[in-house]
């Protein structure tokens, strides 16, 4: 269960949650310009945009969850079980999985070149490693001007535009836009009056939550007004602690971030951990060519106005 939002308030904000049972060591990683970038399908990338985010390093490798580079596009892979089908014939316009998000964000400036680029791909089921099979996903790509969805499904790779700003989990994002259109224009003649939508922490529950309140969203003035206001957003789609058990356990919002597309700077919250911490992709030296790797800051934060 996760949830992600594209959202333009003046500057172009990206970011999204990650809701699992677990933390598998998340953190912020910086790829710098000169890091090379392999693919299993293709030749390495010597040098790139840099790029920001969220994932594990496995073997020196950046597994993203989420990620934006510094031309302002960005990407997130969410879980999409049940729907997503890989190819098991490769072809030189193969992906792996784990590698789209660097391979669009490493070889593309815009949303409409990842388009392009990935109009003749398929995805196969190409595993990391023994340890790490391939995750059903599918993948919201975004930039300030459109935004993107990208599904491997049985009958090949769809690429959708995407109106609403908003991705979530299975199924898949055509039947999640026909349950949106029912809370179409949905407004009371009363502004007084309870807006009704759907509860609960289901992806299309979540996705029409998350699509009204971008649609009708007042964004402060400031950045730091902007950053808050994102992050309401998805505090009306976050997983406390105790509301959803899955197979793996008690499920919960791992992290909630949010990225400033055009001046690189990446926000996140943990759970435990409700501070905003920030990490600017500006101030390191991007023409490095070995990976920056911030661990996430879990611990409570609190400030005491006053003392004893």
């Amino acid at each position: 269960m996760c949830t992600a939002l594209s959202l333009t308030a003046n500057d172009h904000y990206f970011g999204r949650t990650l809701d699992l049972a677990c933390s598998l060591g998340e953190s912020v990683i910086i790829v710098p310009r000169r890091f090379p970038l392999p693919f299993r399908f293709g030749k390495t990338i010597a040098e790139h945009p840099a790029i920001i985010g969220v994932g594990v390093i496995r073997d020196g490798y950046p597994l993203y969850y989420d990620a934006v580079n510094e031309y302002g596009l960005a990407a997130a892979g969410l879980n999409f079980p049940g729907c997503a089908e890989y190819h098991a014939f490769c072809t030189a316009h193969s992906i792996a999985s784990f590698e789209l998000i660097p391979r669009v964000l490493g070889c593309c400036r815009s949303a409409q070149e990842a388009k392009a680029l990935l109009e003749t791909a398929c995805i196969s089921n190409t595993a990391f490693s023994d340890a790490l099979p391939p995750s059903p996903l599918h993948w919201m790509v975004s930039d300030k001007a459109s935004s993107l969805v990208i599904e491997p499904l049985n009958d090949g790779l769809h690429i959708h535009d995407n109106p609403a700003g908003v991705m979530t989990n299975s199924p898949s994002f055509d039947e999640q836009l026909a349950i949106l259109r029912d809370y179409a224009g949905i407004q009371p003649d009363d502004p007084k009056e309870a807006i009704s939508l759907p509860g609960g922490w289901s992806s299309c529950a979540r996705f029409v939550r998350a699509a009204y309140l971008r649609r009708h969203s007042i964004s402060g003035e400031t950045e730091a007004a902007r950053v808050s206001q994102f992050f309401h957003i998805l505090d009306a789609v976050s997983v406390v602690r105790g509301s959803v058990l899955t197979d793996q356990g008690q499920e919960i919002t791992q992290y909630a971030s949010c990225c400033n597309t055009r001046t690189g700077v990446y926000s996140y919250t943990t759970y435990e951990n409700r501070a905003v911490t920030t990490v600017d992709l500006h101030a390191e030296n991007l023409n490095s060519a070995r990976l920056i790797q911030y661990p996430f800051i879990t611990q409570l934060c609190i400030h005491p106005q006053n003392a004893r």
